[in-house]
């Protein structure tokens, strides 16, 4: 499972995302200083840096699915 964390630097606070797209429901170009269709050409980069965001493409880690019934 993919994760996009987004650091914006001026606020100095934390988001993630579990699509790039579901970034611009929460946040503004303006915060982001990219803008949507931008962002989505450049999607193939795993960090992304703008004058206000960092944006970072990473994968979540989760437990192993368990075979044994309890």
């Amino acid at each position: 499972m993919k994760v996009i964390h987004v650091y914006l630097i001026f606020k100095k606070k934390n988001y993630y995302f579990g699509s790039l797209s579901a970034i611009f429901e929460h946040l503004d170009e303006t915060d982001i200083g990219i803008k949507k269709r931008t962002l989505l050409h450049r999607s193939d980069e795993s960090t992304i840096l703008t004058d206000r965001a960092i944006i970072i493409k990473s994968t979540l880690l989760r437990c192993k699915k368990s075979t044994k019934k309890i």
